[in-house]
């Protein structure tokens, strides 16, 4: 599997301290059966904790998921600085989805422009 970061997700998990392995758990939890929002349209939600924190105060991570393939976190915010997202926003994650998650090549052409990053998890690309 493999999992990547946005550059505005790079920025705000740069910023905020979350490393590459709590995503990599958070890709783990998800196909674990552990999901905290599926938002329809391959767009899930997830919570991760802060630092020497819980859950319910931390961070939300919005990601596009195709199955066991690609994960692309896309947007992440705290919860102290925004209650929740639209349902304008999540249609248009929804979109981005539906365009993105299907085409390798565009995925390819993201990473070579710097708008995808992947996450390395112990050194290599996830894998299931």
């Amino acid at each position: 599997m493999r999992v990547f970061k946005s550059k505005e997700f790079a920025r705000f998990s740069r910023k905020n301290a979350i490393a590459d392995e709590q995503l990599c758990r958070v890709v783990d939890d998800i196909h674990a059966g552990r999901i905290d929002a599926d938002l329809g349209g391959s767009v899930y939600k997830q919570r991760i904790a802060r630092t020497g924190e819980g859950k319910s105060g931390g961070f939300r991570t919005i990601l596009l998921l195709r199955w066991k393939e690609v994960c692309i976190f896309i947007f992440g915010y705290a919860k102290k600085d925004r209650a929740n997202i639209t349902f304008a926003d999540v249609a248009i994650y929804r979109e981005i989805a539906k365009n993105l998650l299907l085409r390798d090549d565009l995925i390819e052409a993201a990473i070579a422009d710097g708008r995808l990053f992947e996450v390395m998890c112990d050194g290599e690309t996830v894998s299931e």
